[in-house]
């Protein structure tokens, strides 16, 4: 599974933190880290958490990511960001226990964690712990097990809500502010990870368009 990592500014000095905290457990449960920033607070192109939600719907919809960590200081902003867009479901993870339960009722593809609220001393062992119960489990399975064919059945008819409610996404990167979207594009490493793995020619295509204006 491709993972991305997508950190907003407020707490992009806790880059590393996370980075490594994911990093030492998906990769080593066979998933692949990409991290798009941002790396420090200094950083040229800043993230805010609207930035993240278009950032992770593109990286979604056009194949480069199959799940999204993402975040802010409350978590709240980003989730709210990310699930406006097309096909991403983002949970607020806060401990393992969120973390468990999104992964096995939910099943979605992003979550959205709190990096101020709450995060002190032994933070990363909290990272670590969420971390394990999305990655180095099955998801999607139920939980209690009892209800799993119910609960399956309710991803469903969401994700068919969710696919009526929005615009696909090639359809909201021309609709949106266009220079919101080149800030959101705009990361050191955005260009050389997202080709490498994106998938979707026409979203593709309107990224390069982009980037040459």
């Amino acid at each position: 599974m491709k993972i991305a990592l997508i950190m907003e500014n407020s707490q992009a000095a806790k880059s590393e933190i996370v980075h490594n905290a994911l990093t030492s457990v998906a990769e080593p449960a066979g998933h692949t880290v990409y991290h798009y920033g941002m790396y420090a607070a200094n950083d040229d192109a800043q993230l805010t958490y609207v930035m993240n939600g278009i950032l992770a719907g593109l990286l979604i919809n056009s194949g480069a990511a199959d799940f999204i960590v993402s975040g802010c200081g409350t978590g709240m902003g980003a989730m709210l960001a990310l699930n406006a867009m097309p096909n991403v479901v983002c949970g607020l993870v806060i401990d393992p226990t969120d973390a468990f339960l999104f992964g096995q009722i939910n099943d979605g593809n992003a979550i959205s964690m709190p990096y101020a609220k709450g995060f002190g001393w032994a933070a990363e062992l909290n990272l670590q712990d969420c971390y394990r119960k999305l990655f180095e489990v099955e998801r999607g399975v139920g939980y209690p097990k009892e209800r799993a064919e119910i609960m399956a059945k309710n991803r469903n008819i969401f994700s068919g809500v969710k696919a009526a409610a929005t615009q696909d996404m090639l359809a909201v990167m021309k609709s949106i502010d266009q220079d919101l979207l080149k800030s959101a594009i705009a990361g050191e490493k955005f260009q050389d990870l997202f080709f490498a793995n994106a998938t979707d020619e026409p979203l593709i295509s309107y990224v390069k368009e982009l980037l040459a204006e």
